[in-house]
């Protein structure tokens, strides 16, 4: 099952961009009850992004970053709406080091006014509700959002695949841990829609995912 153009519950409106030279998942999350909507990792190609929201009839409301790495920020400060990031990776934000994109030679330093995540904390856009979970590992304050019966994971857990954890602030065991406490309590059919590569569900990877 592939994020694309579709209401879910009759009540909202999902959609994947891929965007950037990494090939990220930005996802588009709107309320066709308000017009209201939050983009979730809007890596780059804010043009892009505006764009399909103009072509949706929604308003941005905020943005959500699942974590602070540049290939997931780097549109940010382009898309005009409040940033929302939790609150062990805001420093991600200003430091080109910690962004990675440093690396790249292309350092990238958002401006640090945001607003912090916590676990358990329920992010409310009109009418939707998403539930962020805390799932350090690929990053200290990398997060999940939940919303009914499918998630955002970022860089978290993949289709057959986890998030890298040979970079600055990555732990392999806090990874695996967050995603056997966090995630693969889950139920199997919630579906799980990741920072990169293809969608995937609970119960199929908790069967045949080889890292976990």
């Amino acid at each position: 099952m592939q994020a694309g153009p579709g209401i879910f519950d009759k009540r909202m409106i999902l959609e994947k961009l891929v965007v950037g030279p990494m090939q990220v998942n930005c996802y588009i999350l709107g309320s066709p009850a308000t017009s209201s909507a939050v983009v979730v990792d809007p890596g780059a190609e804010p043009e892009k992004i505006k764009a399909r929201l103009k072509v949706l009839g929604l308003k941005l409301n905020c943005i959500v970053n699942t974590h602070g790495h540049v290939d997931h920020i780097g549109a940010d400060v382009h898309l005009g709406a409040p940033v929302y990031i939790h609150r062990l990776d805001a420093d991600f934000l200003t430091n080109p080091q910690l962004n990675l994109s440093g690396m790249l030679g292309l350092p990238l330093a958002l401006p640090a006014r945001v607003s912090l995540l916590e676990e358990g904390q329920k992010l409310e856009v009109g009418d939707i509700s998403l539930e962020v979970i805390h799932t350090p590992g690929h990053t200290p304050g990398g997060v999940c959002l939940k919303v009914g019966k499918f998630c955002f994971t970022g860089d978290t857990l993949f289709a057959q695949g986890i998030g890298r954890t040979d970079i600055p602030a990555a732990c392999e065991e806090d990874l695996v841990n967050s995603i056997r406490q966090k995630l693969l309590t889950l139920q199997d059919e919630v579906i799980i829609y990741p920072g990169h590569g293809p969608s995937s569900s609970i119960g199929e990877e908790r069967k045949n995912n080889p890292f976990i």
